[in-house]
């Protein structure tokens, strides 16, 4: 005898809840998902998929729910896709209130910059290549000349930022003999950099002189010795000494180098190479005047009070130049072709210098008059009000910014901000202002500011793209 069972309901009531979860190729065949694929591929949306599927998977065995629609799924997908290929490197507004701020990118380039590195990016280039013999070329020629122009010095050379400047000089110069230092200048500056390290890495002997204060002449001659390769001069650019102090004139440090046949190296570290006075600003040491007082090299940044894109630049006499061009490690800490191109563009504009103001933006934000912050602070208040809410009162206030990149570390420049200040007491102010400060950030270009006495602050000092700010607030609730 042959029995039947209908097993339809059973197979229903006792199917996993897992076997709602649909298959990678049910996804891939959606419409929505095909457009997915025309625009990241085919690879990049099925991993996609698999790794949402899998999500679900693995999140019901210890948390059961409700698998989302297919549609729904598509969704998830297409916003892990755009998460996933937004950049981690993203353009931002600055309203911090430091103008050269290192976490931030130190300078941003001026628009003949950007265009020089477009126009060499996209193909190839003469970086090595001498057009007017035919030969091999070198990449240093193409900021020399310019360099020596702008700073008196007989040759130049350029590595990847003034850290490496520092390391290769004395590595070249001084290897295994002795440097004698300032203690008043054995500086610390950001990411743990400090030149006694540096000195020991490079493979030179620091030879300390003087105290912390107070450096004469006279500790200098006591100190060299037979093994003494060079003086070196370190601007203290991130803090400042005051009181009793004293300090060695350049011209006198060059004198007694010469005298005792050791080179005399000076690290400007930010490095400007007009006379910031003209700007409203106080007095930097800029190359040609370090040079001109006898300076043998100088060191100094591409990327702070320059304006220009991150580099070393060493500067000076050309049989150093040469012994630093031909040390092993050059090749390791050299340009690129794009930095080169962007600091070409730089040097031109500081060799027209009735351009420079309208042309960098660092230099122009330093310069910038508080009356002038002000207007922009009125143009963007009432926007940034009705994007805050009810929930925080928004006003303009006074406030100083900050040069930044550890230049003029006592300079304060009169400035003007927008101040949001939650309104309730201090008890859970915190949070609000993080939230506050967490809500700019998430933007589709991130405003970064700072919070201050209960109030989250943003510093338009560095705002110029007005229209860009405002538009993106009407546009996120």
């Amino acid at each position: 005898m042959i029995f039947s069972v209908k097993t339809s309901g059973m197979a229903g009531k006792n199917s996993s809840p897992l076997s709602a979860i649909p298959s990678v190729d049910r996804l891939l065949n959606e419409q929505s998902a095909k457009a997915l694929v025309s625009d990241y591929g085919r690879i990049a949306v099925t991993k996609a998929v698999r790794e949402i599927l899998q999500t679900y998977r693995e999140n019901y065995s210890t948390a059961p729910q409700k698998i989302p629609a297919v549609q729904n799924l598509v969704s998830e997908v297409k916003r892990y896709l755009a998460e996933s290929f937004s950049p981690s490197l993203k353009p931002l507004f600055n309203l911090t209130g430091t103008v050269l701020h290192t976490n931030l990118g130190r300078a941003p380039l001026p628009r003949e910059a950007i265009e020089a590195v477009i126009s060499v990016s996209g193909g190839a280039s003469n970086l090595e290549f001498d057009l007017a013999s035919g030969k091999r070329g070198d990449r240093d020629k193409h900021l020399e000349a310019q360099l020596a122009e702008l700073t008196g010095a007989e040759a130049a050379t350029v590595v990847n930022n003034n850290a490496a400047a520092v390391m290769l000089t004395l590595n070249s110069l001084a290897l295994r003999k002795e440097v004698a230092v300032s203690r008043g200048e054995l500086v610390e500056i950001g990411g743990s950099f400090r030149i006694p390290d540096i000195m020991s890495r490079a493979g030179a002997k620091l030879l300390e002189v003087g105290t912390t204060n107070r450096t004469h002449l006279k500790d200098f001659e006591e100190a060299i010795g037979p093994r003494t390769a060079m003086i070196m001069k370190v601007h203290t650019s991130n803090f400042a000494i005051e009181g009793f102090t004293a300090a060695v004139d350049e011209k006198k440090l060059a004198q007694l180098c010469r005298e005792n046949r050791i080179s005399f190296t000076v690290d400007l570290g930010s490095g400007t190479l007009v006379n910031l006075e003209e700007f409203g600003l106080p007095h930097e040491p800029t190359p040609a005047e370090t040079i001109a007082a006898g300076a043998d090299l100088v060191t100094f940044s591409g990327d702070k009070l320059l304006g220009g894109p991150q580099a070393g630049i060493i500067v000076g006499k050309q049989d150093l130049i040469k012994k630093i061009r031909r040390n092993p490690m050059k090749r390791a800490l050299r340009l690129d072709k794009m930095t080169i191109a962007a600091l070409s563009a730089v040097m031109d504009l500081y060799r027209q210098p009735e351009k420079l103001i309208s042309s960098i933006p660092g230099l122009r934000a330093l310069s910038r008059k508080p009356e002038e912050i002000n207007q922009t602070c009125k143009k963007i208040i009432k926007p940034i009000s009705d994007w805050v809410g009810n929930s925080s009162s928004v006003q303009i206030i006074e406030c100083e910014s900050q040069v930044g990149s550890g230049s003029m570390p006592t300079r304060r420049l009169k400035s003007a901000a927008i101040s949001i200040t939650p309104n309730f007491g201090k008890r859970g102010a915190g949070s609000a202002l993080s939230e506050i400060a967490r809500k700019f950030r998430a933007l589709p270009r991130p405003v970064i500011g700072h919070i201050e006495n209960g109030s989250f602050l943003l510093d338009i000092r560095c705002l110029e793209d007005i229209e860009a700010f405002v538009s993106q607030l009407r546009e996120q609730p």
